[in-house]
């Protein structure tokens, strides 16, 4: 049996504030740019960076609303993680050219800024699509920097 995978883990920080849309059956999506970034000393030892955008599409599904919590909580600067899977898409515009896009459809969204949100709570960790926003401040011995038992 042949087996494939398309999955696409991605860590970075928003560009712009998630823009938001209503299909015509009245799905919720959410569009995000996120820029992630790379740096290394050329040959001569200076430093040099580059930063990628990638096109995040996060949608309202069974079980859960990222479109609502991108809209609610996230903002341009955020630190997000994000996995889902890579999508190409290919139509034609109004002039009838042949346009393309590289998308990456959101399975999970993570904020992992700790600003506070409009709503004075810490948003640190919450996550989206498990239908409730946890944070590591509901699971204080998550923090706890000492476990004895490690194998290693």
């Amino acid at each position: 049996m042949a087996r494939s995978l398309n999955k696409v883990m991605l860590l970075g920080n928003l560009g712009a504030d998630p823009e938001v849309r209503s299909t015509s059956n009245g799905s919720r999506v959410a569009t995000l740019s996120l820029a992630t970034s790379r740096q290394w000393n050329n040959a001569a030892g200076e430093r040099q960076e580059k930063t990628e955008w990638h096109r995040i599409v996060a949608w309202n599904n069974k079980g859960g609303g990222m479109a609502d919590f991108a809209e609610r909580y996230l903002k341009k600067g955020d630190k997000i993680y994000v996995e889902g899977s890579i999508e190409y898409r290919t139509w034609e515009d109004r002039e009838g050219k042949t346009r393309y896009s590289t998308e990456i459809n959101a399975r999970e969204l993570i904020a992992l800024s700790s600003r506070s949100d409009g709503g004075g709570g810490d948003r640190a960790g919450a996550a989206v699509p498990s239908g409730k926003a946890e944070s590591f401040n509901d699971f204080p011995e998550a923090l706890d920097g000492e476990d004895d038992d490690l194998p290693f």
